[in-house]
């Protein structure tokens, strides 16, 4: 085992997990929130568990996704409206917790866990279609046309997990207020999406065709 690699994984594994229990309970102002313990479970006990396997069986995937620095200047634009995003949706849950503005039932927090979860499994399978899949908008080097799998029925999977991820979180939290805020990551996401694209077909041989072959983006029979 790496143990450099090891190092800087946990240390941005713990850095993430302090960075979400700060923007969840601050707000809340009080650790006595079961939903925010929940979105905490369910988003980093997988993420943990898949560090170890990409650790032991991938460690240069594993370097690849913790070295990613965006270059495109469009893309930055994204990641910055991103965190922004997440920023006001975390604060928002918290607040609406606290002083109990519009809180949802506890079976809608369970009921979205499940989709988040199922979101967690599809993105596990696109990163085992695709060795190229990169946390940056790139052609990399030797790199082919994905078209199988997920990729035979929508050309991005891992942003049709990501939309299921993301959406479901502010309903994990119950708070119908959040989810509002994360609604913003649809246009945010079409902005990654056209220029990626445009990356790619300039850059990747056979995208085009594949474009004109897989109608539809991230979603079958809408987008």
């Amino acid at each position: 085992m790496d143990a450099r690699l090891f190092g800087r994984a946990m240390a941005k594994f713990f850095s993430g997990v302090l960075l979400m229990g700060l923007l969840l309970f601050l707000p809340a102002g009080t650790l006595r929130w079961r939903q925010g313990w929940l979105l905490m479970g369910i988003l980093f006990i997988p993420m943990f568990l898949a560090g170890l396997v990409m650790m032991s069986k991938a460690p240069e995937l594993l370097k690849k996704r913790l070295s990613a620095k965006e270059e495109q200047g469009e893309q930055r634009t994204v990641i910055l409206l991103s965190g922004l995003m997440f920023l006001a949706a975390f604060v928002v849950a918290g607040l609406n917790f606290r002083f109990r503005w519009l809180v949802l039932p506890d079976c809608v927090s369970w009921a979205a866990a499940g989709v988040f979860l199922a979101g967690y499994a599809l993105y596990a399978e696109v990163l085992r279609e695709n060795a190229w899949l990169s946390r940056t908008v790139e052609v990399q080097e030797n790199q082919k046309v994905v078209d199988t799998g997920l990729y035979g029925v929508v050309r991005h999977p891992m942003y049709m997990s990501t939309l299921l991820l993301f959406l479901s979180m502010s309903l994990v939290l119950g708070s119908p207020l959040s989810f509002v805020v994360t609604l913003a990551y649809i246009p945010i996401i079409a902005r990654r999406i056209r220029n990626e694209e445009d990356v790619l077909e300039r850059g990747l041989e056979g995208y085009a065709e594949y474009r004109k072959r897989v109608r539809y983006k991230i979603i079958p029979f809408i987008w």
